[in-house]
């Protein structure tokens, strides 16, 4: 078989399943900047899709899209079929999508549960009278380390910076959990973590998926795409090259359309 048999010609959501989230003519500029020209995808329900591509592929870009820190220039995002519009993080929270970025942005002093809810602490009282119910804080911390994501090892009560790279990203991920959504970003997920801790992090992607949860990661690394993702979307200078089936592609194929933006004859 050749590698154009290997690659697959299609932007369409994976065959397990639905689409959550269609990208549709979608363009960026930065001024006289083409950062994304005329991208077209769809992401599948539960389906873990990465996006590879080199410097300045657009991989960033469109994750900014996704995640409403960019408005698009041109084009058209849909939610579970539903036209909308991100002018903020905010605005692609209120329709199911979480972003945990690679400087996971966690404050080291405090404390698991801190960071986890810190942007909605559970409260107790009315109004300008209620304050924040910490016992309730910490409950709901420790079931979500155990319940969403199998790690009852990881105290509420531990100041951050006291826990290791991949407990760490866990926490991050749990953060963004919180919130419940249906599709969940990573950037660089498991970027200078030991071998223990990325598979500690890959098993927490697959549990994600095991859940329904939809899950896009931009990563540099090879090893990790084919061994987590459903399938790769392939980007070039702001350009979507192919979406490949990781059982069909092999890595020369990859790197090929990576480097040169065209798919192997």
């Amino acid at each position: 078989m050749s590698h154009a048999d290997e690659v697959t010609d299609t932007g369409a959501a994976s065959d397990t399943g639905t689409s959550k989230v269609r990208i549709e003519n979608v363009d960026k500029h930065f001024g006289r900047i083409v950062a994304l020209e005329d991208i077209t995808l769809d992401i599948g329900d539960g389906e873990i899709l990465a996006m590879v591509g080199d410097n300045g592929a657009g991989k960033s870009t469109l994750m900014k899209v996704l995640c409403g820190v960019h408005e698009p220039t041109n084009g058209t995002i849909y939610v579970d079929g539903q036209a909308v519009s991100f002018s903020n993080p905010d605005d692609a929270r209120r329709y199911g999508i979480e972003t945990v970025y690679q400087d996971l942005a966690l404050m080291d002093d405090l404390d698991v549960a801190t960071n986890i809810y810190m942007d909605q602490f559970p409260t107790r009282g009315f109004g300008p009278l209620s304050i924040v119910d910490w016992d309730e804080t910490y409950r709901k911390a420790e079931r979500l380390l155990d319940e969403r994501l199998d790690r009852d090892d990881i105290d509420a009560h531990t100041e951050v910076e006291f826990l290791s790279g991949g407990e760490r990203q866990l926490v991050a991920i749990a953060r963004a959990l919180a919130f419940d959504p249906d599709l969940v970003i990573l950037d660089e997920p498991t970027s200078a973590l030991s071998v223990e801790a990325t598979e500690l992090v890959h098993e927490t992607v697959r549990q994600l998926r095991a859940e329904g949860i939809t899950v896009v990661i931009v990563s540099h690394s090879l090893d990790e795409i084919f061994g987590l993702a459903d399938r790769i979307a392939v980007l070039y200078q702001g350009r979507l090259v192919d979406v490949a089936d990781p059982t069909k592609v092999d890595r020369d194929a990859l790197v090929h359309m990576m480097s040169t933006g065209t798919r192997p004859e």
